[in-house]
This record gives C-alpha cells, sequence and structure tokens, in this order.
C-alpha cells in the first residue's frame, strides 16, 4: 500500500480527508474517511425532525398554511426537504468533531441518496413547499421512494409501452415501478395540475441536494438511468409522454431533462452558504450525486463482475456489475456504467425487508415479550432473534411472502401485500418472525435466480446496512441462496462509498476502482452455506415460490382487490371527514 500511495502522490506527512454523506430513509449519516487508505476517523448522525410524512402534512413552518392538516391518502410518503439541510447543519460538523482533525484538511464532500425521492423545485432550486400558498399542497412536498400512491400511472406507463413495443422497456425487466420519476410525475399533474405547472424542475433527491452544496443543477448518471428511463442518450418520446396524456407531452423537456454528470465527477464547488452550513472550506469539490446502494459496490470492493451486493436496511437494494448486456424480467434496470464505467451495472430490489421487522416487532409482539427482552438487557429483535435460532428449519410451520410494502422485483408490483401462512393457536411471535426473516430470503432468492436465468452470473454475495448485525439471518441468506456471504468492514457502507466518490472528484484518484482499491472497507463476517440447511431450505423455497406465482402472477388477484376495496374505503372515509369539517 505504501508503494501505491507514492505512486499516486500522496504524503503521509500531510493527510488529507473527504467527507461522505449518507441521506437514509428516516437519517442523514456524515463520515469523515483519510484520502490514502479509506480509514474512517469520525462520524456523525442526524435524525429527520419529520420523519417520513405518512398521515397528515406537518404544520409547523414548513407546513400547513391554515392550521388545519390535510390528511393524505393511502400509500403516501413524503418528506420535507429542509430535513435534508439540516443535516448538513448537524451531521458534518458532528463527524469532524468526532474525527478531531482541521476542516482545512477536507478536499472534497460525496452524498448519496435513497432513490427514487423526487422534489418538485422552482428555477433556483427552491423547493415547492416553501414556495407561499404551497404549504397545504401534498404535492408539493418530497415524494420518498416508498411512496406507491403512482400505481394507476405505473400501470399505464407499462400498458402502453408494452402495447408500443418500446425498445426501453426490456432494459428495466419489462416493468417500470411506481416508485420512479416518470409514474410519480405523472401523479403529480393528474391530481394537483397547478402544482404541476408551477414546479420548473422535477428532481431526484440525491441531485438537489448536492445543488443545495454547490449552486449547480447536474443530473447524476445513475438515477437517470435506472429512475430516469434514460437509455442509450435519450428519454421516452414526447409522442409516447402525450399518449399517457397530452399534457404530459413536453415532461421531458420542461421538466426533467438537464446536463447529465459522470459518477465520480465534480458537480461543481462548496459554495459559501453551504460551507457555512458544514463548517467545511468554501471551494472544495462536490461530487455528482449517487443512490446509497450504488455507491457502496466500490465500499465493499465489489466492482467485478459477479459479486452482488445487497444494502440491508428498511429495504433492499441489490446492485450488479456485469460485462455484458441482458435482459433480466422484473429488474430495476441496468445501465451502461451505471455502478463504473465499463461495465453494465444492473439493479433489483426487495421495497420491504428491515421495516417488516420493524413492523411486526411495533404490532405483533405482546408486551410480555418486550418485558422479558428488557429485562435480560436486549432488545426486541434480538430477543427473538435468540429466541428463533434455537429452531430446526420448518419447526414453526409457517411460510410468508414478504410484500408488506409491495414487490419491486421480480413482480414490480406494489399493489401486493403480505401474507402468512400456516398460522395455528400455537403459533408464537419468534415463529412468525423468523418466517418473516426467511421471507426476505427467499425474495433475495428469487431475484438472484432472476439473474441467472437470463445469463447475468452471480458468484458472490455481500452485504453492508444495519441489518448485517444479525447473524441469524445471515447465516439464513447464505443458506438460501447456496452462496458464501460477506458482510462488508464498514458500519457506514453508503457513506463510505460516497467519500471515495468525492476523492475521485477531487482528483485524488483517477477512477473509482483505483480509489476502491485503497479505500474501499475489508471483509467483516464470512458466512459460509451449510448443505443440510441448503437442502431443508430449498423444500421451503419451492412452497415459497408456487405462493409468490399464485398471488403474484395473476393466478389469484384477490391482493389487487382487498387494494381496491380499501382505496374506496379511505376516500368514502376521507369525503366524510371533509363533510363534518365542513
Amino acid at each position: 500500500m505504501a508503494d501505491t500511495n507514492h505512486a499516486l502522490g500522496f504524503d503521509t506527512s500531510t493527510e488529507r480527508y473527504v467527507i461522505g454523506v449518507d441521506y437514509g430513509t428516516l437519517s442523514g449519516r456524515a463520515v469523515v474517511v483519510r484520502v490514502r487508505d479509506g480509514k474512517e476517523v469520525g462520524s456523525g448522525v442526524f435524525e429527520y425532525p419529520h420523519a417520513v410524512v405518512t398521515d397528515v402534512l406537518p404544520a409547523d413552518g414548513a407546513g400547513v398554511a391554515d392550521g388545519t392538516a390535510a390528511r393524505l391518502p393511502g400509500d403516501w410518503a413524503l418528506q420535507v426537504p429542509d430535513d435534508y439541510r439540516e443535516v448538513l447543519r448537524h451531521a458534518v460538523p458532528a463527524a469532524i468533531a468526532d474525527a478531531g482533525i482541521d476542516p482545512a484538511a477536507v478536499v472534497g464532500i460525496g452524498t448519496d441518496f435513497t432513490a427514487c425521492t423526487m422534489v418538485p423545485v422552482k428555477a433556483d432550486g427552491t423547493p415547492l413547499n416553501e414556495v407561499p400558498g404551497f404549504a397545504d399542497r401534498p404535492h408539493a412536498y418530497v415524494k420518498l421512494w416508498r411512496h406507491h400512491a403512482a400505481q394507476p400511472q405505473a400501470d399505464r406507463i407499462n400498458a402502453l409501452a408494452a402495447e408500443r413495443g418500446e425498445s426501453w422497456l426490456p432494459r428495466y425487466g419489462g416493468l417500470i415501478s411506481s416508485e420512479w420519476e416518470f409514474a410519480k410525475g405523472l401523479q403529480l399533474l393528474e391530481e394537483d395540475p397547478e402544482a404541476y405547472a408551477a414546479m420548473d424542475h422535477w428532481v431526484e433527491a440525491a441531485d438537489w441536494i448536492v445543488w443545495q452544496l454547490c449552486g449547480n443543477y447536474v443530473r447524476n448518471a445513475c438515477t437517470a438511468g435506472y429512475k430516469g428511463i434514460y437509455q442509450d442518450g435519450r428519454y421516452p418520446s414526447g409522442d409516447f409522454l402525450a399518449a399517457l396524456n397530452p399534457d404530459f407531452e413536453d415532461f421531458v423537456g420542461s421538466k426533467l431533462e438537464h446536463t447529465i454528470g459522470r459518477l465520480g465527477n465534480a458537480a461543481g464547488h462548496l459554495t459559501a452558504e453551504a460551507a457555512a452550513w458544514t463548517g467545511l472550506p468554501e471551494g472544495i469539490a462536490v461530487a455528482v450525486g449517487n443512490v446509497d446502494a450504488h455507491v457502496t459496490a466500490p465500499a465493499a470492493k465489489a466492482v467485478d463482475p459477479g459479486q452482488l451486493v445487497a444494502i440491508m436496511g428498511t429495504s433492499t437494494c441489490h446492485v450488479l456489475n456485469g460485462a455484458e448486456l441482458h435482459e433480466v424480467p422484473g429488474m430495476c434496470g441496468v445501465v451502461d456504467g451505471g455502478i463504473v464505467d465499463g461495465l453494465w451495472g444492473y439493479e433489483a430490489g426487495q421495497s420491504g425487508v428491515g421495516d417488516i421487522f420493524g413492523w411486526f416487532t411495533k404490532n405483533g409482539v405482546p408486551p410480555a415479550y418486550h418485558q422479558a427482552a428488557a429485562a435480560a438487557g436486549q432488545g426486541i429483535h434480538e430477543y427473538l432473534t435468540e429466541l428463533a435460532s434455537a429452531q430446526v428449519i420448518g419447526e414453526h410451520g409457517l411460510l410468508a411472502l414478504d410484500w408488506h410494502s409491495g414487490n419491486r422485483s421480480v413482480l414490480v408490483d406494489h399493489e401486493l401485500s403480505g401474507i402468512v401462512v400456516g398460522q395455528t393457536l400455537a403459533t408464537k411471535p419468534e415463529d412468525t418472525y423468523r418466517a418473516l426473516l426467511e421471507a426476505t430470503a427467499f425474495g433475495t432468492r428469487t431475484i438472484v435466480d432472476a439473474f441467472r436465468n437470463a445469463g447475468v452470473p452471480v458468484t458472490e454475495f455481500i452485504v453492508a446496512g444495519g441489518l448485517l448485525k444479525n447473524r441469524l439471518l445471515m447465516q439464513i441468506y447464505a443458506d438460501v441462496t447456496g452462496l458464501q456471504l460477506s458482510t462488508i468492514g464498514s458500519a457506514q457502507g453508503p457513506a463510505l462509498g460516497s467519500a471515495i466518490h468525492a476523492a475521485v472528484a477531487a482528483g485524488t484518484y483517477p477512477d473509482i476502482r483505483a480509489a476502491a482499491e485503497l479505500m474501499g472497507a475489508a471483509p467483516g463476517e464470512v458466512y459460509t452455506p451449510i448443505p443440510d440447511n441448503v437442502t431443508a431450505y430449498e423444500a421451503l423455497f419451492q412452497e415459497y415460490r408456487a405462493l409468490h406465482d399464485y398471488f403474484g402472477r395473476g393466478s389469484n388477484d384477490v391482493m389487487h382487490r382487498l387494494k381496491a376495496i380499501q382505496r374506496s374505503a379511505q376516500e368514502a372515509r376521507t369525503a366524510a371527514l371533509e363533510g363534518v369539517s365542513a
């Protein structure tokens, strides 16, 4: 390493550092990283004050104009954009203080975001909810990645694209998600045309925060390709968009299209205002934005074909490099250079993983279990995991579908919902908990099989994110997939990945591959599939696949019918409440 540092011109007597900022679903995390070897020397976390807005708009200074909170329909998930600025004001200075370094030694900052998270803004970048007269309009706020209320628009996009034989559709596994830019943009147009007209740009949050840092709006190549249907240098045609809605014809030209920046390039330099927020030197490099999953691949040193990286948190995103282009049914997308230059970057995902476990512990576990966990000095997840670990595979007699937040891959249908089969009066909380852990592993196995069946090799499985701490879960994933599983040796994989991109943007490394070699984290724990467990889980997986196809591929449409009934009931209830308030 010393020789490599010398070759790259590093003077170890004068250390240089970069900042990586990872914007998650509930908080932003900043990490200070040493440029020459990737050592993480300090970190800071800031939780979003407004978290995820799902019921009513916030009534504080960023919220409702007349004090009457607007109730949101089902499947909505919004955020307040100023919470993202607050991360820069709090987490970055905290990380610098924790590191104990001179801020003048910082040469660059990089960021990543959950995707697809969209911000409607004015021409100068001001979010629409901060514009007078729009604070009480739900469509003026950030639409978080897990906002699934645009499913009807996604269905129409998919049906029309299939009917017309649009060439870009197979690049996305044959289906566009309700989470993505076009479906959410069409929903905004059709449900609040006034807000749509007032919006000058429809911006990925990954690009908006970079805009806040450097004053330049640069659209990153990653989200443009995976979430913005940008393939082979172009977007869907105006003719196609007009067929969806005549007023949507100029969506690309008037709301979406902008300069696209390559990953690892500098979008600009830190402004005086952003320097004041962060305590960093004005003028340092600001890297082009990126997605939390995709920046993690270099952090895990997983930049070669066949290395599948799963970033497991509230949801899971799977990214994989391939040497060749293949069309994989049900994938989120394949983009030339989407992760690193020179390779095809593939993306898949599961909309709910940690969210499902958290939902169950909050709503499905009796007080006695919480009390027992507290008495044992454990969190409820640790306590349930310990109980579940004592079971033999299949002992609980349950099988679950991990669709509590819909299905991202391979069905791409957010009208689907979760289910547990096999419950009896003898079923205990630890039984259901383990069944849910296993269901998410079966979902990942389904994705691995889809890649392989389409000709994309998967030879290694690497896990990053908060869930890697659960050893039972990691062993289950190794046994279900039959792959050796290693965890990333960093608790801040996405933030480290953003720091690596910042180092390249600052010119300290020639490219992402070179930076990943020296700055990427070493492997953490390694889990080897246990042959007897692999056999036992194979039998359960076949049952999962039968259930998966029965409810997910049209054999039984009950989940969609229930969603329609629920939506109708919610609309009736909202109308009744509005009638009472009037």
